[in-house]
């Protein structure tokens, strides 16, 4: 065997340097880019031998193709994330850096940057307020910034979990809503805006309660006040908010209706594209 790995290496070395290679003084091939050898001496079998080697801009090639992999890795599994956990393509844009500042917002960064302690003790939000104040936004922003790190988070809206589950079987429905629990944080946009049947109520608690057995956190928005939360107006919604305080701490999302001034923006780009200013 020994002889053997002698041999494999005799045969494997080069006979004269390659155009981009020098002999030094020691007698090993050396690169003429960074003057580094590419050949090294070696004891094997109990005899020296000389074998290829790397020189250091071959080295630093290798390091730079092993990042640009890595990296490439990298955003292909956050392409993923996103494309499994964020429904609607509008919501990619909506990010911390395309956010006004605000005490939301604020509010919203200090989550993400506390995410292994959010993670650990299990810190929901429940983020309300008047429609427009930036609720959606908010929560989309933590969203997209968790999933750049590579963090598996969903926003969805119940809307979208009832039709999905429309036409499933009861085990079919069951493996659904325990599917939520593979994501580190689930984002239940709107609620209060889905059907007010007894089959949604049920379907709605049965996914608040699965995450909260999950123990992971748990981000709602709603245009509910805190006041039409803490008393429901019946035992089934009752039941619902009940559970979503337990897993969310209430914040309340304040500021000027954001869909109006987008409109007003709207309209003078129109005025100013059709009238001339």
């Amino acid at each position: 065997m020994n002889e053997l790995l002698s041999s494999l290496f005799d045969r494997n070395m080069k006979a004269e340097p390659s155009d981009e290679e020098y002999v030094g003084e020691d007698g090993l091939f050396y690169c003429k880019k960074c003057h580094t050898p590419t050949q090294c001496r070696v004891e094997i079998a109990g005899r020296q031998s000389i074998v290829s080697c790397m020189c250091s801009c071959a080295k630093e090639e290798l390091d730079k193709y092993e990042r640009e992999l890595a990296e490439m890795n990298r955003r292909n599994h956050i392409y993923s994330l996103k494309a499994n956990g964020i429904q609607e393509r509008a919501l990619y844009d909506w990010t911390f850096e395309k956010a006004a500042d605000s005490p939301s917002i604020q509010m919203a960064r200090r989550y993400v940057d506390s995410w292994p302690e959010v993670k650990k003790n299990n810190l929901g939000l429940l983020l309300w307020g008047d429609v427009g104040t930036g609720k959606s936004f908010t929560a989309a922003c933590i969203a997209n910034a968790l999933l750049e790190t590579g963090v598996p988070v969903l926003m969805t809206n119940f809307s979208k979990i009832l039709n999905q589950m429309g036409g499933m079987y009861s085990e079919e429905r069951y493996k659904y809503i325990a599917s939520f629990s593979s994501f580190e944080l689930l984002i239940i946009d709107d609620l209060g805006i889905e059907r007010n049947t007894e089959y949604a109520l049920e379907q709605v608690y049965a996914v608040i309660d699965e995450r909260y057995k999950s123990k992971k956190p748990l981000i709602i928005t709603t245009n509910l006040t805190i006041n039409q939360i803490r008393n429901a107006e019946d035992v089934a919604h009752a039941r619902i908010y009940s559970r979503v305080l337990e897993l969310c701490t209430p914040l309340q999302v304040r500021g000027t209706d954001r869909r109006t001034e987008i409109g007003r923006d709207k309209q003078a780009l129109v005025k100013d594209l059709l009238y001339g200013g």
